[in-house]
């Protein structure tokens, strides 16, 4: 069956289009959080533990609140939810930039963007693609909205750099907020309405199924167990990199100039490797893609880490992190949808979410933590190398199969 889920006024290009341009647009701003790090730790005297710390609540709370608010889209439907998440999102970059006290920046930087986040990401954009879009259209659909976060990640990074130089860090935090908004008028053609989901692809729907059943199988489901696990490590990865690698730089004696780049070096190679991704997904096994995928950034973060840090290794580093960014998204959201379909797909990939964001929490605050404790990184980077083996470990058992029902629950075909 081809046709989608959930009619939509909207032809498939529209909907991939919109969603391609909010997940650009919300992905961004955070993505260029570190670069905020030493101009607003300088102006105030807080340690890199505050600014850490506020960065950390952002990746718990978005990651908290992913869930309920992918229940409320699966349930009401996206639009209102991306508009709400996009409205705390802003306020939330406004607070930060006003922000003089360790309490407002934890608000701004952390409650409200963080919340705001888990309305208006690119998991959300991911959930309505499920839904809106015809069968064939949705792994490259998936692939297609993780590489244009990438590529928000390319685009706003150098434009970050420019703005606090020219206007200063506070106008440079505005000027991102005045960007969030434009999710707004693209949510239009994402909308999804609260209706049955037709059987496409995955198990056969259980009729009037509940979010506590779909919960409750899910988490009885030893493959889902397993890939919420290794999200984890995800999370933890990218979150540390994305907050301390322009301090990293910096301490190496670098300018700010090239931790920019190699920021806006990871999100252009990451739009290239979430697309290879999304084409494989549907050409090989999605488990041993993910185990790939985790055992390369080990070995390209242990390389990175043992040479001399200059301006060649930074963007060498870039490019082969950057192919491995988020290339783990399309695989895990098309195992999520091919073990329990498509009706609940943006809360359960919402936990999974979760786990990655509870990673991004601990890599961001233990960066800040240990840097404060012994002036360096090292531990955590080589925490994070042992993470990836661990986690390309853990996904190799996972069944790529549909969740087995009893067949009396399930409708005739």
């Amino acid at each position: 069956m081809s046709a989608p889920s959930i009619r939509s006024r909207f032809s498939p290009e529209i909907i991939v289009l919109s969603g391609c341009v909010i997940a650009l647009i919300t992905f961004g701003p955070r993505a260029s959080a570190g670069l905020f790090q030493i101009p607003m730790t300088m102006e105030y005297g807080w340690g890199r533990d505050v600014f850490g710390l506020a960065i950390a609540v952002q990746n718990l709370l978005w990651g908290l609140g992913q869930p309920f608010a992918g229940a409320v889209a699966d349930r009401f439907g996206a639009f209102r939810v991306l508009c709400v998440g996009a409205v705390l999102y802003a306020l939330g970059l406004v607070v930060m930039a006003n922000a003089t006290s360790p309490t407002m920046l934890h608000l701004g930087a952390g409650v409200l963007i963080g919340f705001g986040l888990s309305g208006c990401s690119f998991n959300l954009v991911l959930g309505a693609f499920s839904k809106l879009l015809p069968e064939s259209w949705r792994p490259m659909a998936f692939g297609a909205g993780t590489a244009a976060g990438s590529f928000g990640q390319f685009l706003f990074p150098p434009i970050g750099n420019m703005l606090i130089e020219s206007l200063g860090w506070h106008q440079a935090l505005l000027m991102f907020a005045a960007s969030v908004l434009l999710v707004l008028p693209f949510a239009v053609a994402l909308a999804t309405r609260p209706v049955e989901a037709a059987h496409q692809g995955g198990p056969a729907p259980v009729p009037g199924q509940s979010i506590r059943q779909a919960l409750t199988e899910a988490f009885r489901h030893r493959s889902y167990v397993l890939l919420v696990l290794g999200f984890f490590t995800c999370g933890f990865q990218l979150a540390f990199i994305t907050v301390h690698l322009p301090a990293y730089l910096r301490d190496a004696g670098l300018s700010a100039a090239v931790g920019g780049w190699t920021l806006a070096v990871i999100g252009l190679a990451n739009a290239f490797g979430s697309l290879t991704s999304g084409w494989l997904s549907t050409r090989m096994s999605k488990r041993w893609l993910l185990a790939w995928i985790y055992f390369g950034r080990s070995v390209a973060i242990a390389v990175f880490i043992l040479l001399p840090a200059s301006p060649a290794t930074s963007i060498a580093f870039g490019i082969s992190i950057g192919l491995l960014w988020l290339s783990t998204v399309p695989p895990t959201s098309s195992l999520v949808m091919l073990m329990f379909g498509t009706r609940y797909m943006a809360m359960l990939y919402g936990f999974a979410f979760f786990s990655h964001q509870v990673g991004g929490f601990l890599g961001v605050w233990l960066g800040g933590v240990l840097y404060e404790a012994y002036g360096n990184y090292t531990f955590v980077w080589w925490l994070s190398i042992a993470l990836g083996i661990a986690s390309a470990l853990i996904n190799l058992p996972i069944k790529e199969k549909p969740v087995e029902r009893a067949v009396g629950l399930q409708p005739a075909e």
